[in-house]
């Protein structure tokens, strides 16, 4: 990961020489390279965890834009290189690819694309009228008493700032908001609680707002509260990641009447941070 930071700023301050961009294919997982003179420099591994026709699901790493400005890095771009290569186009050749929803830089886990137009649209309507299920593993500081509940509130994005606020429901800005959540695990040894998160609602940032708000913030999460680290602490902190996952998503095939059900598997830092293997805790 520092190797990633290193080549960015050697790209775009003081390499003066020629780049390439490469890939490697290992069973399900695109290692995606720079290749700078003698140097060969993985910079991002992407995990294809569902491809079927036009839809592509990748199990997002943490500390990268889904999608952003020109000039700016993102798994839009890096997945469209890896068309471009896998298809033999040219560098500059136009590739599709839609973004029905989206997921916060540092989360990790399910990411949806679409290949054509006809399916990003099916998708994005499936999103609008909620039908899609899609299920959130989270980590949050302090022990959440009760085994399940569900939490409401009225949330907007605040206007020229990256981050949402509660209000009123009185708020002209303010949409209502609402999550189901239950409890995995306790962890009181690292006073922490493993949630489950399924939201009736996508508003932004609402499961970090929402949890941060009850005192219970999401680990890492520093723009919302946490003051616990989660996962390497790189110097540049947009990179960092939060203990929050995409764990499931279920919705129909866009392009037949069948129900798909895909699952992320966890980042390593779960793991490290906990001592186990929270997978191996499902029953």
């Amino acid at each position: 990961m520092f190797l990633r930071v290193f080549v960015k700023i050697w790209k775009n301050f003081l390499f003066f020489g020629e780049i390439f961009l490469t890939f490697n294919f290992r069973g399900n997982k695109i290692e995606v390279y720079w290749i700078v003179g003698e140097l060969f420099l993985v910079i991002l591994s992407m995990e294809i965890i569902y491809s079927d026709g036009p839809v592509l699901v990748i199990n997002k790493p943490a500390g990268i834009l889904v999608q952003s400005p020109p000039g700016i890095d993102s798994l839009v771009d890096q997945i469209k290189e890896y068309y471009r290569e896998l298809e033999g186009k040219p560098s500059d050749a136009n590739i599709y690819l839609g973004v029905p929803h989206r997921l916060d830089r540092p989360a990790t886990g399910c990411m949806i694309f679409a290949r054509h137009a006809r399916a990003a649209k099916r998708i994005s309507d499936q999103f609008q009228m909620r039908m899609v299920v899609k299920k959130y593993w989270v980590l949050v500081s302090g022990i959440v008493p009760e085994d399940r509940g569900d939490w409401e509130d009225f949330i907007r994005k605040v206007p020229g700032e990256p981050r949402s606020e509660i209000v009123t429901s009185r708020h002209p800005e303010g949409r209502w908001s609402l999550l189901h959540y239950v409890v995995k695990k306790r962890y009181p040894e690292k006073n922490c609680t493993w949630l489950e998160i399924e939201l009736e609602t996508g508003r932004t940032h609402q499961i970090r707002l929402q949890t941060s708000s009850r005192g219970f913030p999401v680990l890492g999460d520093s723009q919302y509260g946490s003051n616990v680290p989660f996962g390497e602490q790189f110097e540049d902190e947009r990179l960092r990641a939060i203990a929050l996952h995409s764990r499931s998503i279920r919705l129909r095939h866009p392009m037949r009447e069948e129900r798909i059900f895909i699952e992320a598997p966890l980042p390593g830092n779960w793991k490290e941070f906990l001592g186990e293997d929270p997978e191996g805790q499902i029953s």
